[in-house]
């Protein structure tokens, strides 16, 4: 075994890159999510195959400070957070400063970006981590940052890239999922020729309806609990719609989308009773808690985090999904039937008997589960 050494900048990119940069979407959200972070109301995403060669993000935000247009690209270099402290109260989509230097250390960068009081656009290039220095240039307010090549310098990772088909999808899964989050930024997804869509500012409900319509063609049921510790809103589809897989199943904390078990565990919980045996409702729930209540920091990919209240927001989740559908009058109503005793055994039933069958599942009046009537 050699000695110990401190690992070049390029070498500990790449390495952070492993993390951070796994496929085209990765790159694709960690530039949408500072575009939000600018304040844009407006996001144009361009993909050539897939990403692979060409990924741009343009943004009308408030844009980088010309002095600062060079750190931009530096590992650990952020304008989001100043103290260790600042940590456990994080309102931004990133805060890590690791993103845009391990992005720049496996493909070809060139950033664009302008403030409105600045007279002129400053532009800095990367080309596999080796930047080089800004320059002047000519451009509208906001920022536009371009990827080209992703990969191009570890061919084994490039190499282990699925059809464009398959990444782009991830990529719109994503760009879908941070686009319902936040429904009054337009948001414009194309893939070369093809425009996947073009969304103008919208309320919560237009936006749910633009991307996953299909998904409610049965009716939506909106809930809207608030609690001194967290507020939760949440579009739910009948228990009639129903997914073989839990792609229906969104949770944002703070604007974030997240994967937390325990939290899906609580609405497969409140479903349980109305859900064939493994189908998985349709449900987009947003919490908002305090940001110093939840910690943010426990992988680069950030959708995993932990809650100090978590039990109570499990209680919440379930209890409020749990309300919400049994008022509502969609579930459905079994209804029970006592059949006529056969002839000759027994007393025979009146020719105006109820006694028939019936078998079909019907709506039930709010909170009502099931009805003996016919008993």
């Amino acid at each position: 075994m050699g000695r110990i050494q401190l690992l070049l900048p390029e070498v500990s990119n790449k390495i952070a890159a492993g993390e951070v940069v796994e496929r085209p979407a990765s790159v694709v959200k960690e530039l949408l999510e500072n575009a939000l972070d600018a304040g844009a109301s407006r996001v144009a995403i361009a993909l050539v195959d897939a990403g692979k060669t060409l990924i741009r993000v343009t943004d009308n935000g408030e844009g980088i400070h010309p002095q600062d247009l060079e750190l931009a690209l530096a590992a650990h270099a952020t304008s989001k957070i100043r103290s260790a402290e600042d940590l456990f109260g994080v309102e931004t989509n990133g805060f890590r400063g690791e993103a845009l230097a391990s992005i720049a250390s496996v493909s070809r960068v060139r950033l664009v970006s302008k403030r409105a009081q600045d007279p002129h656009a400053g532009e800095v290039t990367s080309d596999g981590g080796k930047q080089g220095p800004s320059r002047a240039c000519a451009a509208q307010d906001g920022t536009t940052i371009e990827v080209r090549d992703l990969f191009f310098n570890l061919p084994a990772r490039r190499k282990w890239l699925k059809s464009d088909s398959t990444e782009f999808s991830h990529t719109l899964d994503l760009v879908q999922a941070i686009a319902l989050a936040n429904p009054e930024v337009a948001l414009r997804l194309s893939h070369g020729e093809r425009l996947a869509f073009d969304l103008p500012a919208q309320s919560q409900s237009e936006r749910l309806m633009a991307l996953f319509g299909d998904l409610f063609a049965e009716g939506m049921l909106e809930l809207h609990e608030h609690e001194p510790y967290a507020a939760l809103d949440g579009f739910l589809a009948p228990p009639g719609t129903h997914k073989p897989n839990s792609r229906g199943l969104q949770l944002y904390v703070n604007r974030r989308p997240i994967r937390d078990r325990a939290l899906m565990q609580a609405v497969m919980l409140a479903y349980r009773e109305f859900l064939p045996p493994g189908r998985f409702p349709v449900a987009y729930l947003f919490l908002r808690v305090d940001p110093a209540t939840v910690d943010v920091n426990v992988h680069p990919a950030k959708t995993e985090v932990r809650f100090l209240e978590h039990n109570r927001l499990f209680a919440l989740i379930k209890s409020a999904i749990t309300e919400r559908l049994i008022g509502s009058g969609v579930l459905p109503r079994l209804s029970f039937a006592r059949p006529a005793p056969a002839q000759g055994f027994g007393p025979q039933a009146r020719p105006d008997s109820p006694y028939e069958p019936v078998g079909e599942l019907t709506s039930a009046p709010p909170g009502q589960m099931f009805s003996a009537d016919a008993l």
